[in-house]
């Protein structure tokens, strides 16, 4: 919906009939079919040496035609947080929205923010960001079926909402896709968020970053691994110089162990709950063991899940 209302604020104050949104080529790819759906064109930005989105690479993919900038806070596939207030800036720059897809981060930054960690900016006190996303069912830990979108003012909320009257009905408004939604997964985002509230969200959050932690300090301890880039938060990567990675992801697949694959670079991934601490220790035991007797990778296809 971020799309929608970026492409209808364009058409109507710029008058833009061909629009174009930039991404990381690391964002979700929610924005492709968006940009799909929408028929705005894609245009995707590489990452830099620190995974990263590139942003002078940003800055010259930007066109009249630019509706859209996002960038991610963190991204899904290495866990790195965009440099948020460049892009931002490069948008206002072009008279553009800017969205900042804090779908993972967003009920996680702010309350390691307010245990006192250092936080990149990435939220509505970065000037130029007009909508943020968070999904309730990561760590917002309700169940899936709800998400929130949050717009800076009411100007750009007006462009996301759909409103017709031309017809015996009367006055139908819908701010979603989807016309008439569930109930159940909006409740349940109530209740969740109600019960936990912002203390249960802050000892969640500083669980989940000491999982983290843990996981990546034992993973670095093996010297045939190393992480992907620098990531901050919860959602780690990690590939091998020495051996395919692939090849221990099949060995901790047949240990119960469930990570997904990535490429460019090739790397195993997962993303910590806090839920994870009883695991640790199995986990890298495992791991351990698999780097010692792995065979040859079994090709399994690399695909979100």
């Amino acid at each position: 919906m971020s799309v929608k209302a970026a492409r209808n604020r364009a058409r109507e104050e710029r008058g833009v009939e061909d629009p174009e949104m930039i991404t990381p080529v690391s964002a979700h790819p929610a924005f492709a079919k968006a940009a799909e759906y929408l028929g705005v064109q894609l245009r995707q930005a590489p990452l830099a040496e620190d995974l990263r989105v590139d942003v002078e690479a940003v800055r010259g993919l930007v066109s009249p035609r630019t509706i859209l900038i996002v960038g991610s806070a963190p991204n899904y596939p290495h866990g790195m947080i965009d440099p948020i207030p460049e892009l931002a800036a490069i948008a206002m720059d072009a008279d553009a929205s800017f969205h900042t897809d804090a779908c993972v981060g967003g009920f996680l930054l702010p309350f390691l923010e307010k245990l006192g960690h250092d936080v990149p900016p990435w939220d509505f006190r970065v000037e130029g960001v007009t909508t943020i996303s968070a999904d309730v069912h990561k760590y917002g830990f309700s169940t899936k079926g709800a998400s929130v979108i949050s717009h800076r003012d009411k100007s750009m909320l007006r462009h996301q909402i759909f409103l017709f009257d031309q017809w015996p009905g009367g006055l139908y408004g819908s701010p979603a896709l989807a016309g008439a939604r569930p109930a159940a997964p909006i409740a349940a985002a109530w209740a969740v968020m109600n019960y936990l509230g912002e203390e249960g969200y802050m000892r969640l959050a500083g669980k989940t970053l000491r999982n983290a932690q843990a996981l990546r300090a034992g993973i670095e301890a093996i010297d045939e691994l190393s992480m992907v880039g620098d990531p901050p938060v919860s959602i780690q990567a990690f590939r091998s110089d020495v051996f395919d990675i692939m090849a221990i992801g099949d060995v901790m697949d047949e240990r119960g162990w469930h990570l997904d694959r990535q490429k460019d670079p090739d790397a195993l991934h997962m993303m910590v709950s806090p839920e994870h601490e009883k695991i640790i220790e199995p986990f890298l035991a495992d791991l351990r063991d698999a780097v010692a007797h792995h065979g040859k990778s079994k090709g399994k296809p690399i695909r979100y899940s």
